[in-house]
Protein backbone atom coordinates (compact mmCIF):
# COMPACT_ATOMS: atom_id res chain seq x y z
CA UNK A 1 0.00 0.00 0.00
CA UNK A 2 2.64 2.27 1.01
CA UNK A 3 4.50 1.48 -2.39
CA UNK A 4 1.16 2.34 -4.32
CA UNK A 5 0.86 5.42 -2.50
CA UNK A 6 4.67 6.41 -3.25
CA UNK A 7 4.36 5.67 -6.93
CA UNK A 8 1.60 7.75 -7.20
CA UNK A 9 3.23 10.81 -5.34
CA UNK A 10 6.50 10.36 -7.43
CA UNK A 11 3.90 10.51 -11.05
CA UNK A 12 1.99 12.98 -9.49
CA UNK A 13 5.35 15.27 -8.62
CA UNK A 14 6.65 14.73 -11.97
CA UNK A 15 3.71 15.51 -14.02
CA UNK A 16 3.18 18.58 -12.29
CA UNK A 17 6.82 19.78 -12.87
CA UNK A 18 6.55 19.05 -16.29
CA UNK A 19 3.04 20.84 -16.61
CA UNK A 20 5.22 23.62 -15.48
CA UNK A 21 7.94 23.56 -18.20
CA UNK A 22 5.38 23.21 -20.26
CA UNK A 23 3.72 26.27 -19.10
CA UNK A 24 7.04 28.20 -18.62
CA UNK A 25 7.17 27.59 -22.65
CA UNK A 26 4.45 29.78 -23.48
CA UNK A 27 4.21 32.69 -25.07
CA UNK A 28 3.82 35.82 -23.34
CA UNK A 29 0.98 38.08 -23.13
CA UNK A 30 2.17 40.92 -25.27
CA UNK A 31 0.11 43.89 -23.02
CA UNK A 32 1.45 42.01 -19.61
CA UNK A 33 2.96 44.43 -17.20
CA UNK A 34 5.42 42.16 -15.56
CA UNK A 35 8.27 42.19 -18.22
CA UNK A 36 10.90 44.13 -17.35
CA UNK A 37 11.96 47.56 -19.36
CA UNK A 38 7.79 48.47 -19.66
CA UNK A 39 7.75 50.77 -16.71
CA UNK A 40 11.33 52.87 -15.90
CA UNK A 41 9.37 53.88 -12.03
CA UNK A 42 8.91 50.18 -11.19
CA UNK A 43 11.26 48.43 -8.80
CA UNK A 44 14.76 47.20 -9.74
CA UNK A 45 12.99 44.15 -8.97
CA UNK A 46 10.49 44.43 -11.97
CA UNK A 47 8.37 41.55 -12.85
CA UNK A 48 9.59 39.25 -15.71
CA UNK A 49 9.67 36.29 -17.80
CA UNK A 50 11.11 32.79 -16.66
CA UNK A 51 13.59 30.83 -18.66
CA UNK A 52 12.37 28.73 -21.78
CA UNK A 53 14.12 25.43 -21.24
CA UNK A 54 13.04 21.85 -21.17
CA UNK A 55 13.71 20.30 -18.12
CA UNK A 56 15.38 16.89 -17.80
CA UNK A 57 13.24 13.74 -16.64
CA UNK A 58 16.42 11.82 -14.93
CA UNK A 59 16.72 14.69 -12.85
CA UNK A 60 13.90 15.16 -12.37
CA UNK A 61 13.06 11.80 -11.00
CA UNK A 62 15.83 12.02 -8.80
CA UNK A 63 14.82 14.61 -7.05
CA UNK A 64 11.24 12.90 -6.83
CA UNK A 65 13.08 9.68 -5.22
CA UNK A 66 14.83 12.30 -2.78
CA UNK A 67 11.84 13.88 -1.76
CA UNK A 68 10.27 10.70 -0.88
CA UNK A 69 13.24 9.34 0.79
CA UNK A 70 12.49 12.59 2.96
CA UNK A 71 9.24 12.09 3.19
CA UNK A 72 9.68 8.13 5.04
CA UNK A 73 12.77 8.26 6.96
CA UNK A 74 13.27 11.89 8.24
CA UNK A 75 12.99 11.69 12.31
CA UNK A 76 10.13 14.38 12.30
CA UNK A 77 7.03 14.56 10.17
CA UNK A 78 7.65 17.53 7.71
CA UNK A 79 4.43 18.48 5.78
CA UNK A 80 4.69 17.69 1.90
CA UNK A 81 4.32 21.77 1.58
CA UNK A 82 7.02 23.26 3.79
CA UNK A 83 9.80 20.27 1.99
CA UNK A 84 8.67 22.13 -1.22
CA UNK A 85 9.27 25.60 0.24
CA UNK A 86 12.52 24.31 1.35
CA UNK A 87 13.33 22.88 -1.74
CA UNK A 88 12.89 25.96 -3.51
CA UNK A 89 14.86 28.47 -1.41
CA UNK A 90 17.50 25.61 -1.95
CA UNK A 91 17.50 26.08 -5.34
CA UNK A 92 17.82 29.87 -4.77
CA UNK A 93 20.65 30.24 -2.53
CA UNK A 94 22.53 28.27 -4.71
CA UNK A 95 22.16 30.59 -7.58
CA UNK A 96 23.64 34.24 -5.68
CA UNK A 97 22.96 36.20 -3.13
CA UNK A 98 20.25 38.09 -4.17
CA UNK A 99 18.06 35.23 -5.64
CA UNK A 100 15.71 34.01 -2.98
CA UNK A 101 12.12 33.05 -2.30
CA UNK A 102 9.96 35.17 -0.31
CA UNK A 103 7.43 34.20 1.92
CA UNK A 104 4.25 36.69 2.73
CA UNK A 105 6.36 38.26 5.41
CA UNK A 106 9.58 39.21 3.33
CA UNK A 107 7.20 39.77 0.24
CA UNK A 108 5.31 42.45 2.38
CA UNK A 109 8.55 44.03 3.69
CA UNK A 110 9.73 44.20 0.32
CA UNK A 111 6.86 46.09 -0.88
CA UNK A 112 6.78 48.67 2.49
CA UNK A 113 10.50 49.19 1.75
CA UNK A 114 9.80 50.70 -1.49
CA UNK A 115 7.02 53.09 -0.40
CA UNK A 116 9.74 54.59 2.51
CA UNK A 117 7.61 52.94 6.21
CA UNK A 118 8.45 49.74 7.65
CA UNK A 119 9.09 48.34 10.77
CA UNK A 120 12.41 46.82 12.08
CA UNK A 121 16.12 47.88 12.41
CA UNK A 122 16.67 50.27 9.48
CA UNK A 123 19.67 48.16 8.23
CA UNK A 124 20.00 46.95 4.55
CA UNK A 125 21.99 43.17 4.49
CA UNK A 126 23.02 41.07 2.20
CA UNK A 127 25.11 37.87 2.40
CA UNK A 128 29.23 37.40 2.44
CA UNK A 129 31.29 34.07 3.03
CA UNK A 130 27.84 32.59 4.41
CA UNK A 131 27.14 35.49 7.12
CA UNK A 132 24.60 37.98 6.71
CA UNK A 133 27.12 41.40 5.71
CA UNK A 134 25.73 45.31 6.33
CA UNK A 135 25.46 46.92 3.49
CA UNK A 136 24.53 50.21 5.13
CA UNK A 137 22.17 51.40 7.81
CA UNK A 138 19.69 53.87 7.22
CA UNK A 139 19.81 57.57 8.46
CA UNK A 140 17.65 58.09 11.60
CA UNK A 141 16.98 53.95 12.52
CA UNK A 142 17.89 52.45 15.24
CA UNK A 143 20.43 50.53 13.59
CA UNK A 144 22.21 53.99 12.75
CA UNK A 145 21.88 55.23 16.65
CA UNK A 146 23.22 51.58 17.84
CA UNK A 147 26.11 52.40 15.86
CA UNK A 148 25.99 49.79 12.93
CA UNK A 149 28.57 50.40 10.60
CA UNK A 150 28.61 49.73 6.90
CA UNK A 151 30.90 46.34 6.72
CA UNK A 152 29.39 44.58 9.80
CA UNK A 153 28.91 41.32 9.96
CA UNK A 154 25.75 39.97 11.79
CA UNK A 155 27.11 36.75 13.52
CA UNK A 156 23.89 35.87 15.84
CA UNK A 157 20.40 36.97 16.33
CA UNK A 158 19.26 36.88 20.18
CA UNK A 159 22.00 34.21 20.50
CA UNK A 160 21.44 32.12 17.29
CA UNK A 161 24.38 31.31 14.31
CA UNK A 162 23.05 33.07 11.49
CA UNK A 163 25.80 31.42 9.39
CA UNK A 164 24.51 29.71 6.21
CA UNK A 165 21.11 31.20 7.33
CA UNK A 166 18.66 32.34 3.96
CA UNK A 167 18.83 36.21 4.11
CA UNK A 168 14.79 36.35 4.19
CA UNK A 169 15.16 33.51 7.50
CA UNK A 170 17.33 36.50 9.09
CA UNK A 171 14.98 39.41 7.84
CA UNK A 172 12.22 37.20 9.98
CA UNK A 173 14.76 36.91 12.76
CA UNK A 174 15.14 40.82 13.29
CA UNK A 175 11.24 41.91 12.41
CA UNK A 176 9.02 42.16 15.71
CA UNK A 177 6.99 44.25 17.28
CA UNK A 178 7.87 47.78 17.28
CA UNK A 179 9.20 48.63 21.10
CA UNK A 180 10.86 44.99 21.62
CA UNK A 181 14.28 44.55 21.93
CA UNK A 182 16.28 42.37 19.51
CA UNK A 183 20.19 41.01 20.48
CA UNK A 184 22.99 41.30 17.44
CA UNK A 185 26.46 39.63 18.27
CA UNK A 186 28.70 41.74 15.70
CA UNK A 187 31.92 41.36 13.99
CA UNK A 188 33.78 44.32 12.96
CA UNK A 189 36.90 44.20 10.77
CA UNK A 190 39.56 46.06 12.95
CA UNK A 191 37.59 45.02 16.21
CA UNK A 192 39.51 41.95 17.58
CA UNK A 193 36.47 40.25 19.52
CA UNK A 194 32.51 39.69 18.67
CA UNK A 195 30.33 42.54 20.64
CA UNK A 196 26.70 42.77 21.38
CA UNK A 197 24.67 45.09 20.18
CA UNK A 198 20.73 45.39 21.35
CA UNK A 199 18.85 47.26 19.37
CA UNK A 200 14.55 48.60 20.16
CA UNK A 201 12.88 47.58 17.08
CA UNK A 202 10.72 50.47 15.67
CA UNK A 203 8.40 52.04 12.71
CA UNK A 204 11.31 53.12 10.03
CA UNK A 205 10.32 56.34 8.54
CA UNK A 206 12.73 56.77 5.82
CA UNK A 207 13.34 60.33 4.78
CA UNK A 208 13.38 60.17 0.85
CA UNK A 209 15.94 63.57 -0.06
CA UNK A 210 17.32 65.88 2.61
CA UNK A 211 19.48 69.00 1.52
CA UNK A 212 20.77 71.99 3.55
CA UNK A 213 23.29 74.79 2.38
CA UNK A 214 26.55 74.14 2.75
CA UNK A 215 28.02 78.15 2.51
CA UNK A 216 26.03 80.78 0.14
CA UNK A 217 25.59 79.18 -4.06
CA UNK A 218 26.67 75.26 -2.04
CA UNK A 219 23.59 73.02 -1.93
CA UNK A 220 24.10 69.61 -0.02
CA UNK A 221 21.51 66.84 -0.93
CA UNK A 222 21.51 63.82 0.50
CA UNK A 223 19.11 60.22 -0.87
CA UNK A 224 19.68 57.43 1.74
CA UNK A 225 17.50 55.08 -0.03
CA UNK A 226 16.47 55.42 -3.60
CA UNK A 227 12.14 55.07 -2.90
CA UNK A 228 9.60 55.76 -5.56
CA UNK A 229 9.30 59.21 -5.18
CA UNK A 230 13.25 59.94 -4.44
CA UNK A 231 14.18 61.37 -7.52
CA UNK A 232 11.03 63.47 -8.57
CA UNK A 233 11.62 65.07 -4.66
CA UNK A 234 15.31 65.93 -5.55
CA UNK A 235 14.22 67.23 -8.74
CA UNK A 236 11.87 69.81 -6.73
CA UNK A 237 14.53 70.40 -4.03
CA UNK A 238 16.67 71.28 -6.71
CA UNK A 239 14.25 73.40 -8.89
CA UNK A 240 13.60 75.23 -5.42
CA UNK A 241 17.12 75.82 -4.40
CA UNK A 242 18.10 77.32 -8.18
CA UNK A 243 14.95 79.66 -8.13
CA UNK A 244 16.18 81.01 -4.79
CA UNK A 245 19.48 81.91 -5.83
CA UNK A 246 21.20 80.09 -8.33
CA UNK A 247 23.52 77.77 -7.70
CA UNK A 248 27.21 77.75 -7.71
CA UNK A 249 27.54 74.08 -7.45
CA UNK A 250 26.13 70.68 -5.56
CA UNK A 251 26.94 67.81 -3.46
CA UNK A 252 24.67 64.79 -4.27
CA UNK A 253 25.35 62.79 -1.18
CA UNK A 254 25.17 58.57 -1.59
CA UNK A 255 27.55 57.24 0.81
CA UNK A 256 25.69 54.01 2.39
CA UNK A 257 22.68 54.56 0.18
CA UNK A 258 21.92 50.63 -0.21
CA UNK A 259 19.73 51.43 -3.46
CA UNK A 260 15.92 50.69 -4.20
CA UNK A 261 13.73 51.49 -7.26
CA UNK A 262 15.38 52.22 -10.56
CA UNK A 263 13.32 54.82 -11.87
CA UNK A 264 14.07 57.06 -9.02
CA UNK A 265 17.53 56.67 -9.80
CA UNK A 266 16.87 57.42 -13.39
CA UNK A 267 14.99 60.56 -12.83
CA UNK A 268 17.81 61.55 -9.81
CA UNK A 269 20.64 61.07 -12.78
CA UNK A 270 18.43 62.52 -16.00
CA UNK A 271 17.52 65.85 -13.99
CA UNK A 272 21.08 67.01 -14.54
CA UNK A 273 22.12 65.46 -17.73
CA UNK A 274 19.92 67.30 -20.44
CA UNK A 275 18.90 63.64 -22.41
CA UNK A 276 20.80 60.96 -23.08
CA UNK A 277 21.43 57.38 -22.28
CA UNK A 278 21.29 56.83 -18.45
CA UNK A 279 21.62 53.09 -17.83
CA UNK A 280 20.92 49.71 -19.65
CA UNK A 281 20.50 46.00 -18.51
CA UNK A 282 21.36 43.12 -20.38
CA UNK A 283 19.98 39.38 -19.45
CA UNK A 284 19.40 35.90 -20.60
CA UNK A 285 16.22 36.76 -21.40
CA UNK A 286 15.47 38.78 -24.62
CA UNK A 287 13.05 40.81 -22.90
CA UNK A 288 15.66 41.55 -19.91
CA UNK A 289 17.35 43.86 -21.90
CA UNK A 290 16.16 47.61 -21.94
CA UNK A 291 17.60 51.25 -22.09
CA UNK A 292 16.73 53.94 -20.00
CA UNK A 293 17.16 57.40 -21.23
CA UNK A 294 17.35 61.09 -19.34
CA UNK A 295 14.68 63.90 -20.11
CA UNK A 296 15.45 67.02 -21.61
CA UNK A 297 17.08 69.66 -19.46
CA UNK A 298 19.39 70.17 -16.56
CA UNK A 299 17.77 71.58 -13.70
CA UNK A 300 21.08 72.68 -12.31
CA UNK A 301 21.95 74.43 -15.95
CA UNK A 302 25.54 72.92 -15.97
CA UNK A 303 26.40 73.68 -12.10
CA UNK A 304 29.17 71.63 -11.32
CA UNK A 305 28.46 68.87 -9.02
CA UNK A 306 30.25 66.25 -6.70
CA UNK A 307 28.71 62.81 -5.96
CA UNK A 308 29.80 60.97 -2.93
CA UNK A 309 30.31 57.08 -2.52
CA UNK A 310 31.40 54.70 -0.56
CA UNK A 311 30.98 51.03 -0.21
CA UNK A 312 28.09 51.32 1.36
CA UNK A 313 26.63 52.56 -1.92
CA UNK A 314 25.10 50.03 -3.88
CA UNK A 315 22.53 49.27 -6.93
CA UNK A 316 20.23 52.59 -7.66
CA UNK A 317 23.00 54.57 -6.40
CA UNK A 318 25.67 53.07 -8.12
CA UNK A 319 23.81 53.86 -11.28
CA UNK A 320 23.36 57.65 -10.74
CA UNK A 321 27.49 57.73 -9.98
CA UNK A 322 28.42 55.85 -12.66
CA UNK A 323 26.06 57.59 -15.18
CA UNK A 324 27.27 60.88 -14.01
CA UNK A 325 30.63 59.81 -14.24
CA UNK A 326 30.96 58.28 -17.79
CA UNK A 327 28.88 61.48 -18.84
CA UNK A 328 31.48 63.52 -17.46
CA UNK A 329 28.84 65.41 -15.37
CA UNK A 330 29.99 65.18 -12.28
CA UNK A 331 33.02 64.35 -10.26
CA UNK A 332 33.00 61.43 -8.31
CA UNK A 333 34.84 61.57 -5.04
CA UNK A 334 34.63 58.96 -1.88
CA UNK A 335 35.81 55.02 -1.97
CA UNK A 336 35.02 52.51 -4.41
CA UNK A 337 30.92 51.12 -4.27
CA UNK A 338 29.62 48.16 -2.94
CA UNK A 339 29.50 46.81 -6.81
CA UNK A 340 25.67 45.62 -6.92
CA UNK A 341 25.44 45.37 -10.41
CA UNK A 342 22.20 42.86 -11.02
CA UNK A 343 18.62 43.38 -11.44
CA UNK A 344 16.04 41.29 -9.61
CA UNK A 345 13.05 40.22 -10.92
CA UNK A 346 9.53 39.76 -8.67
CA UNK A 347 7.72 36.46 -9.99
CA UNK A 348 4.82 36.73 -8.11
CA UNK A 349 3.72 33.24 -7.29
CA UNK A 350 0.51 33.86 -5.43
CA UNK A 351 -0.79 36.32 -3.46
CA UNK A 352 1.40 36.38 -0.51
CA UNK A 353 4.72 34.52 -2.34
CA UNK A 354 6.87 34.98 -4.97
CA UNK A 355 10.22 34.29 -6.06
CA UNK A 356 13.41 36.93 -6.13
CA UNK A 357 15.27 36.35 -9.15
CA UNK A 358 18.40 37.73 -10.73
CA UNK A 359 17.71 38.75 -14.48
CA UNK A 360 19.74 41.00 -15.54
CA UNK A 361 23.27 43.11 -15.62
CA UNK A 362 22.98 46.58 -15.51
CA UNK A 363 25.73 48.64 -17.47
CA UNK A 364 26.87 52.70 -17.64
CA UNK A 365 26.78 54.85 -20.52
CA UNK A 366 29.95 53.82 -21.80
CA UNK A 367 29.07 50.27 -21.29
CA UNK A 368 30.84 48.54 -18.23
CA UNK A 369 29.08 46.71 -15.87
CA UNK A 370 29.93 47.32 -12.11
CA UNK A 371 28.77 44.03 -10.84
CA UNK A 372 31.24 42.86 -8.37
CA UNK A 373 33.92 45.31 -9.06
CA UNK A 374 31.61 49.00 -8.08
CA UNK A 375 32.78 52.40 -9.22
CA UNK A 376 36.04 53.59 -8.77
CA UNK A 377 35.92 57.23 -7.59
CA UNK A 378 37.72 59.75 -10.02
CA UNK A 379 39.19 61.43 -6.45
CA UNK A 380 40.13 59.27 -3.62
CA UNK A 381 38.86 60.02 -0.48
CA UNK A 382 38.77 57.90 2.81
CA UNK A 383 36.57 59.08 5.43
CA UNK A 384 39.80 60.07 8.35
CA UNK A 385 39.55 62.44 11.28
CA UNK A 386 41.36 65.52 10.49
CA UNK A 387 43.70 67.39 13.26
CA UNK A 388 45.30 70.22 11.92
CA UNK A 389 49.11 71.15 12.16
CA UNK A 390 48.61 74.72 11.62
CA UNK A 391 48.98 76.99 14.75
CA UNK A 392 46.42 79.44 15.40
CA UNK A 393 48.81 81.53 17.76
CA UNK A 394 51.23 82.40 14.68
CA UNK A 395 51.66 86.48 15.18
CA UNK A 396 50.29 87.83 12.34
CA UNK A 397 50.25 92.09 10.54
CA UNK A 398 46.74 92.62 12.32
CA UNK A 399 48.38 91.54 15.68
CA UNK A 400 51.56 94.64 15.24
CA UNK A 401 51.27 97.61 17.39
CA UNK A 402 49.77 100.56 15.21
CA UNK A 403 49.52 98.40 11.89
CA UNK A 404 47.25 99.80 9.92
CA UNK A 405 43.57 98.69 9.60
CA UNK A 406 42.27 97.05 6.31
CA UNK A 407 38.70 97.94 4.75
CA UNK A 408 36.37 95.29 6.77
CA UNK A 409 35.40 91.37 6.03
CA UNK A 410 37.79 90.38 8.75
CA UNK A 411 34.83 89.28 11.19
CA UNK A 412 32.94 87.25 7.92
CA UNK A 413 35.93 85.97 6.55
CA UNK A 414 37.01 84.56 10.12
CA UNK A 415 32.99 83.44 10.68
CA UNK A 416 33.59 81.44 6.87
CA UNK A 417 36.74 79.96 8.19
CA UNK A 418 35.37 78.70 11.50
CA UNK A 419 32.40 76.92 9.99
CA UNK A 420 34.66 75.31 7.56
CA UNK A 421 36.96 73.95 9.92
CA UNK A 422 33.50 72.74 11.53
CA UNK A 423 32.68 70.88 8.56
CA UNK A 424 36.20 69.64 7.91
CA UNK A 425 36.42 67.73 11.58
CA UNK A 426 33.03 66.38 11.36
CA UNK A 427 32.87 65.02 7.56
CA UNK A 428 36.37 65.59 5.72
CA UNK A 429 34.90 64.08 2.32
CA UNK A 430 32.22 66.26 2.45
CA UNK A 431 34.78 69.04 3.20
CA UNK A 432 37.07 67.92 0.35
CA UNK A 433 33.74 68.15 -1.82
CA UNK A 434 33.30 71.46 -1.40
CA UNK A 435 36.52 72.48 -1.39
CA UNK A 436 36.79 71.21 -4.60
CA UNK A 437 33.53 72.79 -6.18
CA UNK A 438 34.91 76.23 -4.81
CA UNK A 439 38.02 75.79 -6.61
CA UNK A 440 35.85 74.80 -9.66
CA UNK A 441 34.03 77.50 -9.46
CA UNK A 442 37.44 80.43 -9.39
CA UNK A 443 38.42 79.36 -12.57
CA UNK A 444 35.49 79.53 -14.40
CA UNK A 445 35.55 82.27 -16.78
CA UNK A 446 33.44 84.86 -15.53
CA UNK A 447 32.32 88.14 -17.43
CA UNK A 448 34.39 91.38 -17.14
CA UNK A 449 32.87 93.68 -14.69
CA UNK A 450 34.17 97.48 -14.68
CA UNK A 451 37.20 97.91 -11.91
CA UNK A 452 35.90 100.23 -8.71
CA UNK A 453 36.42 103.77 -8.71
CA UNK A 454 40.43 104.41 -7.06
CA UNK A 455 40.26 106.30 -3.93
CA UNK A 456 44.01 108.02 -4.68
CA UNK A 457 43.91 108.34 -8.36
CA UNK A 458 47.54 108.46 -9.82
CA UNK A 459 49.37 108.22 -13.29
CA UNK A 460 52.54 106.20 -11.40
CA UNK A 461 53.07 102.92 -12.59
CA UNK A 462 53.60 99.73 -10.45
CA UNK A 463 57.32 99.73 -9.50
CA UNK A 464 58.01 103.04 -10.89
CA UNK A 465 60.11 105.11 -8.78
Amino acid sequence: MDVRLCSHGIGLLLSLLICSSVLAQAPENEDSQSAPGNDPHSEIENAGDLATQSLPLEELQMFADVFNQIRQGYVELVPDSQLFELAVQGMLSGLDPHSVFLKEKAYDSLQETTQGKFSGLGIEIGKERGYITIIAPIDGSPAEAAGLEAGDVILKIDGESVRDLPVNKSVDLMRGPTGSKVLLTIGRRGVADPFDVTIIRDIIKVPSVRSRELMEGYLWLRASQFQRDTGLEAIATLAKAQAENPLKGVVIDLRNNPGGVLGASVDMAGAVLDGGLVVYTEGRHPQAADQYEAAAGDVLNGAPIVVLINGGSASASEIVAGALQDRRRAVIMGTRSFGKGSVQTILPVNDTRAVKLTTALYYTPNGRSIQAEGIVPDIVVERAKVTSVESNRRTKEADLQGSLSGDGGVEDAQSESEALTALRNSDNQLYEALTLLRGINLLTPVAPTEPPEAKYPSTVALGTP
